[in-house]
Formats: C-alpha cells, sequence, structure tokens
C-alpha cells in the first residue's frame, strides 16, 4: 500500500516525504566542513549556556546557599515568594523603563548618525565612526567607575559647576538620589552601547543600491522624501532586528547598576538582574545568607516573563503584516 501511495505521488508530481530527511542528510554531508567549524561554538554554548541552563531548573526547587549539594526541597515555594516579592516586581518596573527609555532615543540617535556617516560627501567618516563605536569596546564596569568619578566629587562635583552657570539652582547628588539615580544610569547606558546600532544601521544604509537615490533625484524627490519612499522601506526588515537586538540587550542591564549605584538609593535602581545578584551572593541586607535556589527562581521566573513578552510582540508584528498586505 505504501509502495503505491508514493507512484501514485511520484506520478502525479508530488515528491514524497521520505525525500526530505534524504536530501537534509545530503545537505549535511556536501556542508560537513561548515558544521566542523561550527562545532566549537556548539561545544562551548553547550557547556556554559545551555547546560547551565537546565542545571539551574533543577536547582530552583531547593534551598541551596552554593555549597555543597542541595538538599531542602521547597517545590514551587521559590516562584510563588518572588511573585509576591514587591521588590522584585519593583526591579522589573525599573528594567522595563530602562529598556523602554534607552531603545528609542538610542535607535533615533544611532538612526541620525549613520545618515550622516553615510554621506558620502562627509570627509574623515571611518574616524567619526572609531570615535562613535570606541565606548563599545569600553567595559561596561569601567565606564561605569568613570562615570561615578564624574558626577561625583573625586571629578570636581559637576552638579556644583552647574550651580555656577545657572542651569541648576542647588548642587544635585546625582547617584545617591532615588529621582536622579535610574535616568543618570539610562543616559550612560544610550551614551556606552549607541555604537553597535549605528553600526547596524550604517551596513544596512550601505546595502541600500544608489541607484534608487539617483532615480529619485532625477525625479524631483527632495532628502525628506527619499528617506521617507527609499530609505525606511527598505531599513524595515532589518530595522526590526535591530530593534529586538537593542531590547533584549538593554533588558540585561547589570555591570553599570552594580558599579554606579548597586541598585541604590533605597532600590531606587534596582533592576532584575541586581536583583538576583544581590540574593546568590550578596544577601547581607536581605537575608541571612545566599540562596542559589531563589535567585534561580527568579531568573526563571524572568525569562518566562521576558519569553512572553517577546512572543507578544512577534504576534503582534505578524498581525499588522498581515493587515497590511491585506490592505493593500
Amino acid at each position: 500500500m505504501a509502495v503505491r501511495t508514493i507512484a501514485a505521488q511520484e506520478k502525479a508530481g508530488i515528491k514524497p516525504l521520505s525525500g526530505k530527511p534524504r536530501a537534509f542528510l545530503k545537505q549535511v554531508k556536501k556542508n560537513s566542513w561548515s558544521y566542523l567549524f561550527l562545532l566549537p561554538m556548539l561545544v562551548l554554548v553547550g557547556l556554559f549556556v545551555i547546560y547551565p541552563l537546565v542545571a539551574s531548573i533543577q536547582i530552583t526547587f531547593y534551598d541551596w546557599n552554593g555549597i555543597g549539594k542541595p538538599t531542602r526541597y521547597v517545590g514551587l515555594q521559590h516562584f510563588l515568594t518572588v511573585a509576591r516579592d514587591p521588590l522584585f516586581w519593583s526591579a522589573f518596573r525599573h528594567t522595563f523603563t530602562y529598556a523602554l527609555v534607552l531603545v528609542p532615543i538610542q535607535l533615533t540617535l544611532a538612526l541620525i548618525l549613520a545618515l550622516v556617516l553615510n554621506n558620502p560627501r562627509l570627509r574623515g567618516s571611518l574616524a567619526y565612526r572609531a570615535v562613535y563605536f570606541s565606548p563599545v569596546v569600553t567595559s561596561a564596569a569601567l565606564v561605569g567607575i568613570v562615570m561615578s568619578m564624574l558626577l561625583g566629587n573625586v571629578g570636581g562635583d559637576l552638579s556644583a559647576k552647574l550651580v555656577e552657570l545657572g542651569i541648576l539652582k542647588e548642587p544635585v547628588d546625582w547617584l545617591g538620589s532615588p529621582q536622579f539615580a535610574l535616568p543618570v544610569i539610562i543616559g550612560v547606558g544610550i551614551w556606552h552601547t549607541l555604537g553597535y546600532n549605528l553600526v547596524y544601521f550604517l551596513a544596512a544604509l550601505q546595502s541600500i543600491p544608489r541607484e534608487l537615490y539617483e532615480a529619485a533625484t532625477v525625479d524631483g524627490a527632495n532628502a525628506v522624501q527619499q528617506f521617507i519612499k527609499i530609505t525606511l522601506p527598505m531599513l524595515r526588515g532589518i530595522g526590526l532586528v535591530i530593534v529586538f537586538l537593542a531590547i533584549l540587550g538593554s533588558l540585561q542591564v547589570f555591570d553599570l547598576v552594580l558599579v554606579m549605584t548597586g541598585g541604590g538609593p533605597f532600590f531606587a535602581s534596582e533592576v532584575v538582574s541586581t536583583y538576583i545578584y544581590r540574593f546568590a551572593f550578596t544577601p547581607a541586607s536581605i537575608q541571612a545568607e545566599s540562596n542559589v535556589g531563589y535567585a534561580s527562581a527568579a531568573a526563571l521566573f524572568m525569562g518566562i516573563l521576558v519569553m512572553g513578552l517577546t512572543i507578544t510582540q512577534l504576534l503582534v508584528v505578524r498581525y499588522v503584516r498581515r493587515h497590511r498586505s491585506e490592505a493593500n
């Protein structure tokens, strides 16, 4: 019966499904050297990403201080505690505030700078690119230390200078004030990782054929019309990828917060990463000893929330695209 079915499919011009695995194995064999080059990376990802991720799921069910073997089983208690902890939701809110403020501002600045640097009439564009990208290659912890010194008394007290210039009425403790701590960290974060998105946008702009702009110029289109009708549509695909990468990167903020404020003052700049770090390694201000199980539960809980938001975002984008295609 199976032979007849396959014969009927071949007669009708339909390729049998059994050919797909064979074709896949044939492609793998044909490109075996490519997979061989990928093997070291896959081994490292498996050892330092996948295995710790899977192992941490088991740890979430135990009270464990990180020493010895976990023995005190608590079930889902850690997840319930995380869900009821107002400090976690405060850190969750600060994390998404950081992302929601940083991403639009940073992507807008990166796109504007990329448009300027992509101008063929600009001289010294390579030097400007190096200047804008240089903060990216600097450690976030080092940037945080330097910025903390500049904003504090070691740097000559910036707020006092602003008072002398008449910009401020009274000195401000930038990192010691619950009102200014998180905005200052956001500002530093925008500057520090701007180079990544600048390079992405610049590469995308350079992939747009110059003939399109030349034809638009001949037709009488000005710079604004060319940007709206040519640049934006051509950047739509890569732009969506850049947005996703920027959001995911900003949700992982840790170094700047830990170095500049430590999550303070009064947890005003606490983010989920520092919340997890505090329970796993520096619990003196919260509890008697470290609890790696609770920290792992908080990390997994945050991962599930971010994954849910990411899937929702993808579904919304897909729905908007489908709605636009049907409207056109």
